[in-house]
């Protein structure tokens, strides 16, 4: 069984940073690429990020390009998501997964953004 354990959230203003981590554990031998994602309030989860764990190809929704940074350690086995500029419209609980969501969704990471 695979474990995702989201950190790193929190409140920052307008243009602020932000570091999401994402550690991984468990039978992860299956694992191809982690991504991440995010929900705000009344909204559908959406696609931020997602990083192919072998090659590290990243991809990103245009929202994010050139705010966002998605990496892995594979080492550690965590995927990290370097936000930068965040905007209000960031504001969302942001979790990770394979691209495909093939793990159980744990209870993510809330990032606030203030005007």
């Amino acid at each position: 069984q695979v474990q995702l354990i989201e950190s790193g959230g929190g409140l920052v203003q307008a243009g602020g940073s932000l570091r999401l981590s994402c550690a991984v554990s468990g039978r992860t031998f299956n694992t191809y690429a982690m991504g991440w994602f995010r929900q705000a309030p009344g909204m559908e989860r959406e696609f931020v990020a997602s990083i192919s764990w072998n090659s590290g190809r990243t991809y990103y929704t245009d929202s994010v390009k050139g705010r966002f940074t998605i990496s892995r350690d594979k080492d550690k086995n965590t995927v990290y998501l370097q936000m930068n500029d965040l905007k209000p419209e960031d504001t969302a609980v942001y979790y990770c997964n394979t691209p495909s969501g093939d793990y159980s969704w744990r209870q993510g990471t809330q990032v606030t953004v203030s005007s």
